[in-house]
């Protein structure tokens, strides 16, 4: 499932599937634990090796040495029962299961009372006051899910980060999620554990993906828990799935049917990024690229450039002038333009109405007053900024971001980039290793370059310089803003995973042949 939930939409998912009458909260939670359980053992098998497997009927708690011994934790919620279903049915496969409850038991949410019932046919319930011993086979994290709202404190504070010092000595599973991580934000509440194992249940959520998420999750598993009729809900993020479909090229097509990408270009010896966008927007696909650099820089660029064409602009009049021709689809503007150069030229791109993106120096030219940029801007641009660059246009979104995260739900990069979309009324990708994309509308996708998915290659200069050639190259071939971003991104990360480490930046526009025809494109 490509839908990344806020906690609100997943509790009224649940909600909804309950009041409906196709399941009820307990089986619900039989089916989150037993989910845990089975992503507990598919990850360490040796586990399911050396346990006494699934016993005729249930034995009574014993600690005993030449069992497998699970310490599992539990909260006060919900989040908690989870953890008591997963504790009875380790019990059940002959583990030595210890199980502590943060809270009055008293006080459990009436599912979770239930499975608490269940467990005490079987064993013993702790108090969780202080730090017990936590070592042993397995680590079962299930004190707080995605329903936290307030900074862990005081000795929760203490446990949650016991438990991420377990992490590189034994195996931790966290139950939804790692306690102390906001699963709206991805953000740290106070304090919170890590797990090298986390199993959420029906999607993913934003927590999971975004901010400290991926490396406090560790390797993350979706358990189906019966929830997959769920109607569609409106404002959800989606993960990037591109439809690739859209990539192929018919029998009957010809270059000029695939469009002309402008890339602007700088002065001598600052045209490598230029030339780099230039070449990622000819291997995705635009049926022409043409750099445009200063006349002066002319011999350079023809010395490095065959299949690209070249056309001197040396100012704003030249532009207008070349902008003439209306088989110009697509522009790019930013990568080695220079920050004088975009203040002359990206008002005449942005008057000429084309499908526009603007990178580096085109946005940094307005540091100074983002307004006037965002004055000129119309739908068909795309700003795709880094972190330094997203802080100039945007500094008290930014301020927002940095924050403190002191509640849950706690403001998160999806937010700050739907709220740059809004303002800037284009499309807006932030970059970085969890790249967001929104539309003015709220409409957000999220490309996460993490845990089996990460490409810590792409941190190599130029590389972002590509990711604008890509994205203007779909422009020119007919993709509408949102879709050549979200396509473009997702490329440049398979890209860069494709080719591993050692990778530079000319690389990723070489990479996309090969990733094509794995594609089946």
């Amino acid at each position: 499932m490509s839908e990344v939930l806020t906690a609100a939409q997943m509790r009224a998912i649940e909600q909804a599937a309950i009041e409906s009458g196709a399941v009820t909260g307990l089986e619900l939670m039989e089916r989150a634990g037993q989910g845990v359980v089975e992503a507990v053992l598919a990850e360490w098998p040796e586990l399911a090796e050396t346990s006494g497997g699934a016993a005729p009927t249930p034995p009574r708690y014993l600690e005993t040495k030449d069992k497998n011994r699970a310490v599992v934790l539990c909260g006060p919620g919900n989040n908690g029962g989870d953890g008591f279903v997963v504790a009875r049915l380790l019990a059940e496969r002959d583990w030595a299961v210890e199980l502590f409850l943060y809270g009055d038991p008293d006080k459990l949410p009436p599912d979770a009372k239930v499975n608490y019932q269940r467990w005490r046919e079987l064993g013993e319930v702790m108090p969780l006051d202080g730090e017990p011993d936590i070592s042993g086979d397995l680590l079962v994290d299930a004190l707080f899910g995605t329903g936290l709202t307030r900074p862990l404190v005081g000795v929760l504070s203490d446990i949650v980060q016991a438990v991420a010092g377990q992490v590189g000595c034994g195996r931790v599973v966290a139950v939804d999620a790692p306690s102390g991580l906001c699963m709206d934000s991805g953000r740290v509440l106070g304090a919170a554990s890590t797990a090298g194992l986390s199993v959420s249940f029906h999607a993913r959520k934003l927590g999971h993906v975004l901010a400290e998420g991926p490396s406090r999750c560790g390797k993350l598993v979706v358990a189906d828990i019966g929830l997959g009729n769920a109607e569609p809900m409106e404002d959800v993020a989606q993960l990037v799935t591109p439809r690739l479909s859209r990539l192929m090229k018919t029998t009957a097509a010809h270059k000029y049917s695939h469009g002309h990408a402008l890339i602007l270009s700088g002065a001598a010896g600052k045209g490598g990024a230029a030339r780099l966008a230039a070449r990622g927007a000819l291997r995705v696909g635009a049926g022409l690229v043409t750099v445009a650099p200063r006349p002066g820089a002319m011999q350079e660029n023809a010395a490095r450039l065959d299949a690209i064409m070249l056309s001197p602009v040396g100012d704003a009049a030249t532009l207008s002038k070349v902008l003439e021709d209306a088989r110009l689809n697509a522009l790019c503007l930013g990568p080695g333009l220079g920050v004088e150069r975009a203040r002359d030229l990206v008002p005449v791109a942005l008057r000429a109405g084309r499908a526009t993106l603007l990178d580096a120096d085109a946005l940094t030219a307005y540091a100074d007053d983002p307004a006037a940029l965002f004055a000129m801007l119309h739908p068909d641009c795309v700003l795709t900024p880094h972190g330094g660059e997203f802080a100039r246009l945007f500094p008290d979104i930014v301020e927002k971001l940095a924050g403190p995260a002191t509640k849950g739900p706690a403001y998160s990069k999806l937010d700050a980039t739907r709220e740059a979309a809004a303002r800037a009324g284009c499309v807006v990708l932030y970059k970085g290793p969890v790249t967001v994309i929104a539309d003015p509308e709220g409409r957000a996708s999220i490309n996460a370059a993490a845990n089996d998915r990460a490409a810590p290659w792409l941190a190599t200069a130029g590389s972002g310089d590509v990711l604008a050639g890509i994205i203007t190259g779909l422009m020119a071939r007919g993709f509408a803003p949102m879709e050549a971003a979200k396509t473009g991104a997702w490329l440049h990360v398979e890209a860069a995973r494709n080719f591993g480490p050692g990778l530079i930046a000319e690389d990723l526009p070489e990479e996309l042949p090969k990733l094509f025809r794995e594609l089946g494109i």
